[in-house]
C-alpha cells in the first residue's frame, strides 16, 4: 500500500491542493485551485479550502494510504495554534487554517487527518532538499519570489524551522530606504515602481512582455528586482554560510536571465570569500515545488 498527503499551497494569490505519494509524485487529477488575494476574508478561504481538499480527495486510489496533511502558507505563521497571518492577506490575519483544512477533510473522510504546518517558503526549501536543486547541498536556502517573497532553510539535510516556524522569512528583511525586500523585489511591487516610472502595463508577465520586446522602463524593473534579491541573499549568505540557493516563483521566469542578474548581485555584493562563492541556480521542481514540499512535511 503506496503512502500517500494531501498537500495544501496557501499563496497570495491562489490556493492549491493534491495528492502526493512517498516517492514526491502528484497523483492524475488531484490537483486545483482556488484564488485568494488581499481581499480574501476567513469565509472565503473556508470555502476555498473545502473546494479543493474535496477534488483531492476524490482522486485517491482505493488502494492508497493517507498518512496525513501537510500544509505550507504565506506567513507568518502560527504552527502551535495553526493559524495564519499572511502578509499579502490582511483581512485573514488569525485564519485557522488547520481546523479549515481537518474539517474538509472529516466532511469527506468522516475522520481527522494528521495535520502540519509550515510556511510556504519553508516547504519549498524541503522539496527541493528532497528532490530538487539542492540535495548535495550542505547547506542551502530555497526562496519564492512571486506575489511575495519568501524562504526557508535546510541545513545538514534538515529543514530548519527556526523558534515558531518562520526561519527564512527573506521578504521581510529591510532593505534600502526602509522598505521590505518582498515591497522592492515581488511581482506587484515591482510592476507598481515601473508605473511610478511611467510604464502603461500592469502586471508581472506584462513586464515580462516588454521588457522582451525591448521596454526600457519593464528592463529597469526586473533588474531592480534581481538586484535586491541578490544583495538580500548575500547577507544570507554571508550569515549562514551557503553552498546553493535555489529560486522558484512565477515572478522568477519575468526574464531569461533573472537568476544570473541575481547572482551577479549576491556576487558583487558579498563581502567574504565564502559567501561570495554560494550559488545561485533555479529551482528544479517548478510550480510542483510547494506542493511537494507541504507533502514533505508530512511524509519526510
Amino acid at each position: 500500500m503506496t503512502r500517500h498527503a494531501l498537500a495544501v499551497d496557501v499563496g497570495g494569490t491562489k490556493m492549491e491542493a493534491a495528492l502526493v505519494t512517498e516517492d514526491g509524485t502528484l497523483v492524475d487529477g488531484s490537483r486545483s485551485r482556488q484564488a485568494t488575494g488581499r481581499e480574501a476574508t476567513p469565509e472565503t478561504l473556508i470555502a476555498a479550502v473545502d473546494a479543493i481538499v474535496r477534488h483531492a480527495l476524490a482522486a485517491l486510489p482505493a488502494d492508497a494510504e493517507l498518512v496525513g496533511a501537510g500544509i505550507g502558507s504565506a506567513g507568518p505563521v502560527d504552527r502551535t495554534d495553526g493559524t495564519i497571518l499572511p502578509v499579502n492577506m490582511p483581512l485573514a490575519h488569525g485564519f485557522g487554517l488547520v481546523a479549515a483544512v481537518r474539517a474538509a477533510v472529516t466532511a469527506v473522510r468522516g475522520e481527522e487527518l494528521p495535520t502540519v504546518l509550515g510556511h510556504d517558503g519553508g516547504a519549498l526549501a524541503l522539496a527541493e532538499s528532497w528532490l530538487g536543486a539542492t540535495r548535495e547541498a550542505r547547506a542551502s536556502l530555497s526562496i519564492v519570489v512571486s506575489t511575495g517573497v519568501g524562504g526557508g532553510f535546510v541545513v545538514a539535510g534538515a529543514y530548519v524551522p527556526g523558534a515558531t516556524g518562520n526561519a527564512g522569512h527573506l521578504g521581510q528583511v529591510r532593505r534600502e530606504g526602509g522598505l521590505t525586500l518582498e515591497e522592492i523585489a515581488a511581482g506587484p511591487a515591482s510592476a507598481a515602481w515601473a508605473r511610478e516610472q511611467g510604464w502603461q502595463g500592469a502586471t508581472g508577465e506584462d513586464l515580462a512582455r516588454d521588457a522582451a520586446a525591448g521596454d526600457a522602463v519593464a528592463r529597469a524593473a526586473i533588474e531592480r528586482s534581481a538586484r535586491a534579491v541578490g544583495e538580500a541573499l548575500a547577507d544570507a549568505a554571508t550569515l549562514v554560510d551557503l553552498d546553493v540557493v535555489a529560486i522558484g516563483g512565477g515572478f522568477s521566469r519575468v526574464s531569461d536571465d533573472y537568476v544570473d542578474l541575481v547572482q551577479q548581485a549576491l556576487t558583487a555584493h558579498a563581502v567574504h570569500p565564502y559567501s561570495r562563492r554560494t550559488r545561485v541556480v533555479r529551482s528544479g521542481l517548478g510550480d510542483e515545488g510547494p506542493l511537494i514540499g507541504a507533502a514533505a512535511l508530512v511524509l519526510r
